[in-house]
């Protein structure tokens, strides 16, 4: 894929079905959780994302055994207390998702290691993952004291910790979970919203033991994992792009299959469905862990919404391509409590309203998010992806509607989460590049 890439205007109906790429979050847990556990674990419907593959290769260089496949995958280990030290720095790209919960994995671990990321990871916060690894004991040390990467950790023997959530992550909640299961005692984390529950699900799956109720979860340390079987659903935040271009385009209808519709990450399908949007929900008879179904989505009039509160962390991941959403809703739409949004691979608050400005649409930013008035007529022009792979496939999707080309500057970005995004949307549509 070029660096740049300019799409042709295209107002036609967009119409086929698609199998979305494998989920990321999941795909990311299925080789940590495969690498910590004694004996084979095989993956099926892997998402072959930089990102993914970063997590990869971090393992690799601990010394687990891990066969590609297509989108299968085949890891073989010993359990993490046979790893080896690493003598390569564990590069995890620009994958926040790998840095985070790796720290939690390698605190309790035996082995000093040494994390790095790109440009964008060395501006991420990494003080919300410290902090609560150092009261369980973890050695850690960094930049910063340990704000930001790199970031050196020393395995050491860990003690449980009974933690209250500040603010809903599932990244910050993993980490300690992971950690929790080296630790002596029993880890407990309470979250007042609910924040995606992939690592409580796989936990299970790999056989150990851990509570959930009314938001305090709970882990006994010590406990050992077992290799298993995975099944990755196709990701919900790669089939939003296809959900909202399906609901704007005129005379369109797109079927997405076999896509993981777990509750805690269905926000997006919320807010179409509030917004009256035409869409089709059938539930697959599925042994998964996760569930998973097949969404039609049609050409749908819109009407705004107020979307906020806890809705949010079911959704954070997808408010780029709904901002593109209200722009097409009737009335105003206001995005709140979203703060979050200015830690992701860029402050996305204010890369959403100025790339969608240019465009013309009316939206300003908030302090914890966005307000759109809608529906406007979007006309052509050069985005800036910023690295950013959601505002990157944001301006793409808007080309569905647009009256002029659209050019995204460093398209490559696209690939971290959804490789193939440029071929799906030839299969749904007339669409072509200009260059």
């Amino acid at each position: 894929m070029n660096d740049s890439i300019k799409l042709q205007a295209n107002q036609s109906p967009l119409q086929g079905s698609l199998r979305v790429p494998g989920d990321k979050s999941i795909s990311h847990r299925s080789i940590m959780f495969g690498a910590m556990a004694k004996g084979d674990t095989t993956i099926n419907g892997f998402l072959l994302g930089d990102d993914c593959l970063s997590t990869i290769s971090c393992f690799k260089k601990l010394g687990v055994d891990i066969q590609i496949s297509g989108t299968n995958v085949t890891i073989t280990s010993d359990g993490m207390e046979n790893w080896k030290e690493p003598i390569d720095i564990l590069d995890t790209g620009n994958s926040g998702t790998t840095t985070r919960l790796m720290l939690g994995i390698l605190a309790g671990s035996q082995v000093h290691s040494v994390l790095i990321g790109d440009e964008s990871i060395a501006k991420r916060p990494m003080k919300r993952v410290i902090q609560p690894l150092r009261q369980m004991g973890a050695l850690i040390s960094g930049r910063c004291d340990g704000q930001f990467t790199p970031l050196a950790v020393q395995g050491t023997q860990l003690s449980a910790i009974d933690y209250t959530m500040p603010v809903a992550s599932a990244q910050v909640k993993s980490a300690i979970l992971l950690a929790g299961l080296r630790a002596k005692g029993v880890t407990t984390v309470r979250e007042s919203e609910v924040s995606r529950d992939h690592t409580e699900r796989m936990l299970r799956q790999f056989g150990a033991e851990i509570t959930t109720e009314k938001g305090v979860i709970k882990l006994q340390g010590g406990q050992k994992l077992t290799g298993t079987h995975v099944e990755v659903p196709g990701d919900i935040s790669s089939a939003a792009f296809f959900l909202v271009a399906g609901a704007i385009a005129k005379e369109s209808s797109i079927r997405l299959e076999h896509v993981g519709l777990n509750p805690t990450r269905t926000g997006i399908v919320d807010v179409l469905q509030q917004m009256g949007a035409n869409l089709e929900i059938e539930l697959n008879n599925s042994e998964s862990e996760e569930p998973i179904g097949t969404l039609t989505i049609k050409s749908s009039k819109l009407n705004a919404i107020e979307i906020g509160g806890e809705l949010i962390p079911r959704l954070i991941d997808e408010i780029p391509i709904i901002a593109l959403l209200a722009t097409q809703a009737h009335g105003t739409t206001v995005i709140k409590d979203a703060e979050e949004l200015k830690v992701k691979e860029t402050d996305r608050i204010a890369a959403v309203v100025h790339e969608l400005k240019k465009l013309g649409a009316d939206i300003e930013a908030t302090d914890d998010g966005m307000i759109i008035k809608g529906p406007v007529t979007l006309s052509g022009g050069k985005l800036q992806s910023y690295g950013d792979h959601r505002i990157g496939m944001m301006g793409a999707i808007a080309s569905v509607i647009s009256t002029q080309p659209i050019e995204i500057e460093h398209a490559s970005c696209i690939s971290v989460s959804y490789p193939n995004f440029f071929d799906h949307l030839r299969i749904v549509s007339s669409f072509e590049t200009l260059r």
